[in-house]
């Protein structure tokens, strides 16, 4: 039965603010090629996009990994190390398994201040360790048992050549080392979403091949008076991340988003995505067509466009219709609360990827991370592939931060562009997206030459294929980011001081005398300016 929900009672901000990301889940044959898919925003304005990079190694029998919390570097104890790690760049390994994540926080009596595990380090150290999807889970879970789940509630996508899974998981609190969990396999014909709210409603308890739990994650919310029904209508979102008005409209609304493009019926449920309505959306669904991973790409480039939730018609879009908001995500006025949306596109992003992982082809050559740093929407999703050893230049840790700009860092390039375009979004975002099409659109028509070349010479010598490849990534990204850059420069020179440089011919025009033409002066649209004139009246009225 539906339920209006009248004011914003909680909001989990602190939570909201910061860990804000958004995965979407692709089986094998809900995608154009038979890969599996899964994407990944890391959306946080403390994160510093770059490509992270493990290389296999081996281990002697005794050795311990020293853990340190992925967000902000605080030393939380160690673990042994295992005998044998793989490669791993980014969020993906050299067996084509990816992982990401999103945090929903979730009862905060339940986070463990003791604990060694945070989210971040569950997922890397996993990718050194597991070889497929299942492993993955049960290393995960065995790491939070053994030595205790530091962070809040997460959601984490995993996915493998042939499978894709979402767990959720959440601590038991101080004292109580372990965690709460259930994983479910995402159809091989379905799409699914997670956005910072757990999603994993009544699930299968006697299928252990399509779902997976903890053997106390019902009866500890009954011990801690989180439900008191029975086992089959038991809710793993509604006991352990009770829904709110932040809940729906920042986290839920991303998932229906991604739902609504892929699925004609799924516009019923934007009400939910409003926070109107309660009714949860599905955990997984069909799409009407099968997805490709420039698909998916774009899809994680959506701020609402043409929905109820599209704002950038409205006064708050300032007269360039600007699909963003700066921070924070409520204001107040006269003690009233109000919301900006949250997209699945966002400023703050540090980086974001879509991993494809393909099972008939050699690992080294089938499994690859799209990945890009900045803004989604106004990013480039670059080819990475998992057997490569080294990282290119641009995005290997250590190059700039935060705090230090460099023009050698794929990071502060982005930012770069992206703060130029934000000012006056309608007329640039253009050139961002016809850049956009021709960079991946190269690497798309690329991709089957080059891995065709990369599997002959993988069957005469696997360490010149993993070169090859590895050449190719760091070729791709130099001269993607050559022409990023070259956007910027542009970008600057047209729409400097708030004027428009003509062109003529693909170059700047000039008049009869080699001189540069008169700029045009656009100034605003009529609807801009029938709102200055509604909020000032006469002020400005030309009197004579």
């Amino acid at each position: 039965m539906k339920k209006t929900i009248g004011l914003i009672i909680i909001f989990q901000l602190s939570v909201l603010s910061i860990f804000s990301c958004t995965n979407f889940l692709i089986g094998k044959k809900a995608s154009t090629d038979g890969s599996t898919m899964i994407s990944y925003s890391a959306d946080s304005y403390n994160l510093y996009g770059e490509l992270y990079h493990w290389p296999a190694k081996k281990y002697h029998k005794g050795e311990i990994l020293k853990v340190y919390e992925w967000d902000t570097g605080k030393y939380l104890g160690e673990i042994p190390q295992a005998l044998e790690t793989y490669n791993v760049v980014g969020n993906m390994n050299e067996h084509q398994l990816a992982i990401g994540e999103t945090t929903f926080g979730g009862r905060s009596e339940l986070s463990d201040s003791t604990g060694i595990m945070d989210y971040g380090s569950l997922i890397y150290i996993t990718l050194q360790r597991a070889k497929n999807a299942r492993e993955a889970i049960t290393i995960m879970t065995d790491l939070v048992k053994n030595h205790g789940y530091y962070s809040s509630g997460e959601s984490f996508s995993i996915a493998d050549p042939n499978e894709v899974w979402v767990m959720e998981l959440i601590g038991k609190g101080v004292g109580n080392k372990g965690a709460v969990w259930v994983a479910v396999r995402i159809p091989d014909d379905c799409v699914s979403a997670h956005a910072n709210q757990a999603r994993i409603q009544q699930f299968p308890l006697n299928d252990p091949e399509n779902c997976i739990y903890s053997p106390e994650v019902i009866s500890f919310a009954r011990k801690k008076g989180y439900y008191s029904g029975s086992d089959a209508d038991f809710s793993f979102a509604q006991a352990y991340a009770p829904l709110d008005f932040g809940a729906l409209r920042f986290c839920e609304a991303r998932v229906w988003s991604f739902f609504n493009n892929v699925n004609k019926d799924m516009g019923k449920y934007v009400t939910y995505a409003k926070g109107e309505t309660t009714d949860p959306m599905p955990l997984y669904i069909k799409p009407d067509r099968k997805l490709s991973t420039r698909d998916v790409q774009k899809y994680m480039r959506d701020h609402y466009e043409d929905t109820d939730l599209d704002w950038r018609y409205e006064y708050g879009a300032g007269p360039f219709n600007l699909p963003y908001r700066w921070s924070p995500l409520t204001f107040k006025v006269d003690s009233v609360e109000y919301c900006n949306e949250r997209p699945i596109s966002t400023q703050q992003t540090g980086f974001s990827f879509v991993s494809q992982s393909r099972s008939w082809l050699p690992n080294e050559i089938g499994g690859i991370l799209w990945f890009g740093v900045d803004d989604a929407a106004q990013s480039v999703y670059y080819p990475v592939y998992v057997g490569n050893t080294t990282i290119p230049e641009s995005m290997k840790e250590g190059n700039g931060d935060l705090l230090n700009f460099t023009w050698d860092s794929a990071f502060w390039i982005h930012n770069w562009v992206s703060n130029m375009v934000y000012n006056r979004y309608s007329d640039k975002i253009i050139h961002v997206n016809e850049l956009q099409e021709k960079i991946e659109g190269y690497f798309e028509t690329q991709q089957p030459d080059i891995e065709k070349k990369a599997l002959a010479i993988y069957n005469e010598s696997k360490p010149e294929a993993i070169k090859f490849l590895n050449d190719y990534t760091n070729y791709s990204v130099a001269n993607g980011l050559k022409e990023w850059r070259k956007l910027g420069e542009y970008l600057m020179v047209k729409y400097v001081d708030g004027v428009v440089k003509k062109e003529e011919n693909g170059k700047f025009k000039r008049n009869a005398h080699g001189e540069p033409a008169s700029p045009d002066r656009p100034g605003y649209s009529n609807e801009h300016y029938r709102k200055v004139i509604e909020e000032t009246g006469d002020k400005y009225k030309v009197l004579f």
